[in-house]
């Protein structure tokens, strides 16, 4: 089963510690923890979509605070402009010369919260950043540190005062995740502890940064066999072909199934990528990418189910 430790698998795996604390801080949300993470350890940037109060920002802060990452947070507001992202230059009149200020967006975790409140140019101002890990500011090209995430949260499109995020701004994001309201054992003992936001602020970190990288390289090592990359292709064709969706899913996004598959598989401490993780990490990669044929939205869970229903498992 997607989710739980391999049956062969009896060490302890390196991030156990990060998911069971992370547990402790967004509380009834194992799945969700746990879908970001993946997200992380895929290379890939996440956006969670929620109603404010669901703890998005929290568990940004947190997985940033766990994984000993360097944490800048921008706040959008439909008056930010890109330079307030990227930074500015400014004038050093005894050295006669200009002087970069680096901006929020140089760090390794950059939250960017409630993107959809700025404007499509402003939201553009992470375009490069996502997908080159550099910024152009000013002629200058520089490269942003590394490791280098965006965890982006907005508010659900029909809420006052937001700019919907462009497909092109969508597709930089690997994954897709919703928090949800948490069930009543969740939000009994967080409404009995007062809030968890400041309990995440406490956090000592349980790895370092310079350990991700060697993760990643042992996520992108975890192998795809030939009949799974086909199950993978098949999920691909069937979203092009089925007449609920306007539209099928790209190359891009098979490749960002597998990098997540890899990555859930790693969690589970496997060394071989099944069908059960791509099962599990689809309706995160995919809702997002997937327009509704009727209405326009995003792709339901049940469309997503059945499209899984529709591909033969190899």
């Amino acid at each position: 089963m997607p989710g739980t430790k391999s049956a062969f698998s009896t060490a302890p795996h390196p991030l156990d510690a990060v998911l069971a604390q992370a547990g402790q801080i967004i509380l009834g949300k194992p799945t969700e923890i746990r879908q970001a993470i993946a997200c992380l350890l895929a290379g890939g940037h996440l956006l969670i979509e929620d109603l404010p109060g669901l703890g998005k920002t929290t568990l940004a802060h947190a997985l940033a605070r766990l994984l000993g990452l360097h944490f800048s947070r921008i706040q959008f507001t439909s008056d930010l402009l890109p330079a307030d992202i990227t930074g500015v230059s400014i004038f050093e009149r005894d050295k006669s010369a200009f002087r970069f200020l680096p901006g929020p967006v140089f760090a390794q975790l950059v939250l960017a919260d409630e993107i959809n409140r700025a404007t499509p140019k402003t939201q553009s101002a992470l375009l490069e950043a996502m997908e080159e890990g550099q910024v152009t500011a000013e002629g200058q090209t520089r490269p942003l540190p590394t490791p280098f995430f965006v965890i982006a949260t907005q508010n659900p499109a029909h809420q006052i005062g937001t700019f919907p995020l462009p497909e092109s701004q969508l597709d930089r994001f690997l994954m897709r995740i919703e928090l949800g309201y948490p069930d009543r054992a969740a939000e009994r003992a967080l409404l009995a502890a007062g809030g968890q936001g400041h309990h995440a602020e406490r956090l000592s970190p349980l790895l370092d940064a310079a350990d991700l990288p060697a993760m990643q390289d042992a996520v992108a090592g975890v192998h795809a066999a030939g009949p799974l990359i086909d199950y993978v292709q098949d999920l691909i064709e069937a979203s092009r072909h089925t007449p609920a969706f306007q539209h099928g899913l790209s190359p891009r996004a098979g490749l960002a199934l597998l990098a997540a598959g890899r990555a859930w598989a790693w969690l589970d401490g496997r060394s071989m990528v099944l069908p059960d993780d791509i099962q599990a990490v689809l309706p995160a990669v995919a809702r997002h990418r997937l327009r509704a044929a009727q209405g326009g939205g995003y792709a339901s869970r049940e469309e997503i189910a059945a499209l899984i229903r529709s591909v033969a498992i190899p």
